[in-house]
């Protein structure tokens, strides 16, 4: 048993989740505590999956990608589209306060967060091109279309409809963590209980024999492109709606870098194949907690990345065999050898003296 759960991918991620929300209550001893107010959840925890909601669902996203052996690196800029295309919408429409302009809006802004993912997908494909030059390609130019549609300004909007996705609750938890939470439970089911999530892995252990198999490599590559696109519509569709602005410049501004280490510390292997979707969940979660417990120490902002690279390399250490044997390894026993003269003589002797050879009477 003991055995099994060290060798669990998800055994360091929970541990230096734990380890993390121990210091800030060392720090902070009302951490943990969670008051109701107005019908609403609010503390600590809550503002960490709140905050937390939308790296969550790029890194789900990210993970599918990975797993098909690829990569994304555009989904920042998607993010920002997706917020400056919605809150310019509604900022340009007669009554911003409008449910249909805020639903029209929305969906403006995923389809064409949908359509950019098509043209990674098609890129990647179709055309063969390196999963990592295709969505360099978009990460760099889809920052400047958000630019265009916001002409380089911040573009705010006072619409309370469209403030329900990012600050929002529901029966007293905020709509971001439910929406996260349902995307979650979707992609586990489609993974997990259909053979989707076993012809992913194919694709990303062996795309050349998953083809001979029979298997549409090409069509589940496309898929995961476009799907991680949405997922990050979504969340730029949060991240504009909690702030009530669009800001193409800081908008989803590293959050690629923060999903793919999610990833990484859910246990996905960059090199494709085997995913985890509730590994990825606890490595959003230990992002954002790191990032809150930097805050909470006191510690300037500039060097929150020095501490999350610093988390994150000893947490993939700790998650290495290599590793883990190097550091908790120990001296082989030495077997016990003879001890007195006639022992080591005896011992010596049956070493070095051949058998006998039978004798066959004539």
């Amino acid at each position: 048993m003991i055995k099994k759960l060290n060798s669990s991918p998800l055994l360091w991620p929970t541990l230096a989740l734990i380890v993390l929300l121990i210091v800030n209550v060392i720090l902070t001893p009302s951490f943990l505590s969670i008051r109701v107010q107005d019908g609403h959840l609010f503390g600590s925890l809550i503002d960490i999956l709140r905050n937390g909601a939308p790296t969550m669902l790029v890194a789900l996203g990210m993970t599918l990608v990975i797993a098909s052996r690829g990569i994304d690196l555009s989904v920042g800029a998607v993010v920002a589209v997706s917020g400056a295309l919605a809150c310019a919408h509604i900022a340009a429409s007669a009554d911003p306060a409008s449910v249909g302009s805020v639903i029209t809006a929305m969906g403006i802004a995923l389809g064409v967060a949908v359509g950019l993912g098509l043209w990674n997908g098609m890129l990647v494909s179709v055309f063969g091109v390196q999963p990592i030059i295709a969505t360099l390609v978009l990460m760099t130019a889809g920052r400047g279309i958000a630019l265009f549609i916001t002409d380089g300004q911040i573009v705010t909007t006072v619409s309370a409809p469209f403030k329900v996705l990012g600050a929002g609750f529901v029966f007293g938890l905020p709509v971001a963590i439910l929406v996260s939470l349902s995307v979650f439970a979707l992609v586990g089911l489609l993974t997990r209980r259909t053979a989707l999530g076993m012809l992913l892995e194919s694709v990303g252990v062996n795309p050349e024999a998953s083809r001979l198999a029979g298997v549409r490599h090409r069509s589940i590559v496309f898929a995961v492109y476009v799907f991680c696109a949405l997922c990050a519509g979504i969340a730029g569709l949060m991240i504009a709606s909690n702030i009530s602005a669009a800001d193409a410049n800081n908008a989803g501004l590293w959050i690629e870098m923060d999903a793919i280490l999610a990833v990484v510390i859910g246990g996905t292997s960059l090199l494709g194949g085997r995913f985890s979707l509730t590994g990825t969940i606890l490595g959003a979660l230990i992002i954002q907690t790191l990032t809150t417990t930097v805050y909470t120490a006191g510690i300037t902002p500039e060097t929150t990345l020095v501490f999350k690279a610093l988390v994150v390399i000893a947490v993939c250490l700790l998650q290495s065999p290599k590793f883990r044997a190097a550091l908790f390894r120990r001296r082989p026993s030495r077997t016990k050898g003879p001890t007195s003269p006639t022992e080591k003589g005896a011992a010596e002797g049956s070493a070095t003296i051949p058998a006998r050879p039978s004798v066959v009477a004539k």
